[in-house]
């Protein structure tokens, strides 16, 4: 397999958009792609289309097409990629495996989702489509109430506070803030966030991720030919995914995710690091006790001290390793389908050393890791500099 770079990175900004339709916004990416990365559209070899729910919230079906050729990518192989919130962190690794197998030497990948298209209760019920229909979900359970029960284990098993969930909320908040292209740019305290609209005990509203539109886009080539595209080539330097049952009641203990666990150790044996040596991180906050159980499956921590490591301030913009500098899903802002690839454009952009006020000391290695559903899929993709 030969080394893989991005060698451009695009996104739109996150939020509501009723003025934009879901091909406005995925053009609107992946044509701030091509400018930043000098490629032509034409010079695409292949495309992948990263969407959890088009046909959904907007109607629209057979959607790789739909994008590829509003983009001017024509004839090639055009292909969508579904896995529920990891659907374009998942097109990122298959997108990968093509120039690294050296089948293609330009790959563009986009990840898109129009959300706000639809009522908080039909999204909550398309949402919930990612998982156990025939158990869980025709039971009444939704993801926010998955995530409390797997929220309430990990406080019974390891002592997690609320205040440590509402320290991930806080520290993403600020984050936030200082990304113009952020959702929610709102700084909160901690007793706010422990004051927020209940949702599922023991999550509230600041500890849900945001309904949002919004599109990503990377192109990948050969590490070999990225001079001929970029001065700031970032390096693909590990990969992986992974999965895991889609139910809770299937999974022998809801207070980790083996897909994540399997994911990471792929990547980094591919990488040749250790959870020690990764700088910085964006990490898949869906809801805050995602990301605490994320940084101790990641080998960040030790099980059950996700949250102390939070709370102390290891994760902050200038804490020992900062965790969602862009503000996390929680911020700026959850787009199922752009998810993925908006995670490897903000370490893109951090690596590079363009996040302006976000930019963290630390930024050679950096580590995306995308879940989807409660933790049935997730990619991990470990990015560097050349």
């Amino acid at each position: 397999m030969r080394p893989v770079a991005v060698i451009g990175a695009g996104k739109t900004a996150f939020g509501a958009f009723p003025e934009l339709d879901l091909r406005a916004l995925a053009v609107q990416a992946g044509e701030k792609c091509l400018r930043t990365s000098r490629v032509e559209a034409g010079l695409i070899e292949s495309f992948y289309l990263g969407n959890f729910a088009g046909p959904s919230f907007v109607g629209q079906n057979h959607l790789a097409p739909y994008i590829s050729m509003a983009l001017g990518v024509k004839g090639v192989p055009a292909t969508r990629i579904e896995a529920a919130c990891a659907s374009s962190g998942s097109a990122f690794y298959h997108a990968w495996t093509e120039v690294a197998s050296g089948l293609y030497d330009l790959v563009m990948v986009v990840g898109v989702e129009k959300m706000t298209s639809q009522p908080t209760a039909r999204v909550t019920e398309i949402l919930a489509s990612a998982g156990d229909l025939s158990g869980e979900i025709r039971a009444g359970s939704t993801f926010a109430s998955l995530f409390a029960m797997i929220a309430r284990r990990h406080m019974y098993e390891f002592g997690t506070k609320k205040e440590h969930l509402a320290a991930v909320a806080v520290k993403n908040h600020a984050a936030g803030a200082l990304n113009p292209d952020a959702h929610m740019r709102k700084n909160v305290t901690l007793e706010q966030a422990l004051a927020g609209k209940p949702i599922a005990e023991p999550l509230n509203l600041y500890d849900c991720s945001l309904i949002s539109d919004g599109a990503a886009a990377v192109i990948l080539a050969p590490l070999d030919r990225a001079s001929e595209f970029t001065d700031k080539p970032v390096r693909v330097l590990g990969i992986a995914q992974a999965s895991d049952y889609v139910a809770l009641d299937q999974k022998e203990d809801i207070t980790t995710f083996p897909a994540v666990r399997r994911a990471s150790q792929k990547a980094y044996r591919m990488a040749g690091v250790g959870p020690d040596e990764i700088e910085f991180a964006e990490l898949h906050d869906c809801f805050t006790i995602a990301e605490i159980i994320a940084t101790e499956d990641l080998g960040f921590v030790k099980r059950g001290c996700g949250g102390p490591y939070a709370m102390e301030g290891h994760t902050s913009l200038d804490g020992q390793r900062p965790i969602n500098a862009s503000g996390g899903l929680k911020a700026k802002g959850h787009p199922v389908g752009a998810t993925g690839v908006a995670q490897i454009c903000d370490l893109v952009q951090q690596i590079r050393g363009e996040a302006g006020p976000r930019q963290v000391a630390r930024h050679s290695v950096g580590l995306a890791q995308n879940l989807g559903g409660s933790g049935a899929t997730c990619v991990v993709s470990i990015l560097g500099a050349t």
